[in-house]
């Protein structure tokens, strides 16, 4: 009988790819000088030979400065993971920049912005009901 909540391997291994790469990642910024930055998220393929790690920058100008770095240091992260896990093998590592937090920043402060517009027309009596 198929059990109601469905976990798949791919799912676990991207789990505790964060938690691992999560930690990589923070000791390289330390070590290397790079800009800050954090995972976001792991998506692993389903032959587990490849994740895709996608992660945020508090200085989104130096985004693009840290993802190659952390592309540079690829190899190197993976052979640290390899250490740590007990998989037979450990899948490559690909970083991508997530923009999401820019992007809800930003349309954040749209939405704030068009409030205020608004707040000035209810404000001076213009507004209309």
């Amino acid at each position: 009988m198929p059990s109601a909540k469905s976990f798949h391997r791919t799912d676990r291994v991207s789990a505790q790819l964060r938690r691992e790469v999560g930690q990589l990642v923070h000791q390289a910024v330390r070590e290397h000088g790079l800009p800050s930055m954090s995972v976001s998220d792991v998506e692993v393929s389903r032959d587990l030979a490849h994740a895709k790690v996608f992660v945020t920058a508090l200085q989104a100008e130096r985004a693009a400065e840290g993802v190659k770095a952390l592309r540079e240091l690829a190899r190197e992260l993976r052979f640290q993971l390899g250490r740590m896990l007990r998989m037979r093998s450990v899948p490559e590592l690909h970083f991508h920049y997530d923009d999401s937090v820019d992007r809800g920043e930003r349309i954040d402060s749209l939405l704030r912005d068009v409030d205020d517009g608004g707040a000035g027309e209810a404000a001076d009596g213009t507004g209309s009901r």
